[in-house]
């Protein structure tokens, strides 16, 4: 057992234990009368209550933010989704602007709420302890947003991402072959439809853990193989209604994952290595599905679906 007396007590240890907590990463921002802005990355945020809402976080006393905190009425807290890496480290890091280029807008009291988050509470300042070499700031919720996108996690000093253990997989979701009676069994349309749900109830999580949603995700697959594709090329390779093309592709702009080019979209770099994660992601499932059928098997298969989408 670690000592924990005064003379014993060794900090670095007590952080790596610490770091067995996995906890979300969260950019909480505020704002003065004056207008002056701050966001800091933390991990200590935390519920407190429902009723009343609130909400707590703590922040170090030797921060630069401190006096931006303690005249600011309100606070935010920007829960960060799993692809928003590269936005905490920025909030991490000192620097004279930290929100330069990053888009956002006002919330009550000035507090800038960041976009394409998995979530966003806006709060009013309800009470401020001392704790130790922190300030406890609990804030009372007056507005939030649920966006539904998979967090972003730190574990011992890493950033990691949310996926469903293997214990809690449910098998029975997907039907057997055994368990399909009469005419069920024999109808086509009904046993792809089936398989395809149970293609998806594992793959799908893996996905979306990457902080993308669905939409998203596939147009990045889409464009790595056919890049620079127009609106009406885009809706026809990712069978999605145009609103939701429209409304994934601004996002992924922001992202800076698709830029525009004289021919339709195409990827940036970081696009590039997202959709190749993607891929990876989508191989990983394809060779453990198919494992037990043979290359032959796999390739009749294939052939039967193209000849399949041919006659769309």
């Amino acid at each position: 057992m670690t000592a924990t007396t005064e003379a014993g007590f060794d900090p670095r240890a007590f952080r790596r234990a610490l770091g067995n907590f996995a906890t979300g990463v969260t950019i909480v921002t505020a704002a003065t009368p004056s207008g002056a802005k701050v966001g800091v990355t933390a991990n200590s945020f935390n519920s407190v209550s429902l009723d009343p809402p609130l909400v707590l976080w703590s922040l170090d006393k030797r921060s630069n933010s401190c006096e931006v905190f303690e005249q600011a009425s309100h606070f935010a807290v920007n829960i960060l989704a799993a692809d928003q890496i590269e936005l905490s480290n920025q909030f991490a890091r000192p620097k004279d602007d930290k929100f330069a280029g990053v888009t956002y807008e006002l919330g009550d009291g000035g507090a800038p709420l960041l976009p394409d988050c998995s979530a966003r509470f806006q709060c009013e300042k309800y009470q401020q302890l001392d704790g130790g070499d922190h300030w406890i700031l609990i804030g009372k919720v007056l507005a939030f947003d649920d966006l539904g996108r998979s967090p972003l996690l730190y574990h011992q000093g890493a950033y990691s991402m949310v996926l469903p253990h293997s214990r809690m997989a449910k098998k029975s979701d997907c039907t057997t072959p055994s368990a399909l009676q009469g005419r069920l069994s024999q109808n086509l349309y009904y046993l792809m439809t089936q398989a395809v749900r149970c293609y998806q109830a594992d793959y799908q999580p893996k996905q979306l853990s990457t902080g993308l949603r669905t939409s998203e995700a596939r147009m990045l697959m889409v464009l790595e193989s056919d890049a620079n594709l127009g609106m009406a090329e885009l809706q026809r390779e990712v069978a999605m209604p145009m609103r939701e093309i429209e409304q994934a592709v601004e996002i992924l702009k922001r992202k800076d994952l698709v830029v525009d080019s004289q021919a339709g979209y195409g990827l940036t770099r970081e696009g590039i290595e997202q959709t190749e994660a993607l891929w990876d992601i989508a191989r990983e499932q394809q060779d453990k599905v198919f494992a037990s059928f043979s290359e032959d098997q796999v390739d009749t298969f294939k052939m039967m679906l193209k000849a399949l989408i041919s006659t769309g």
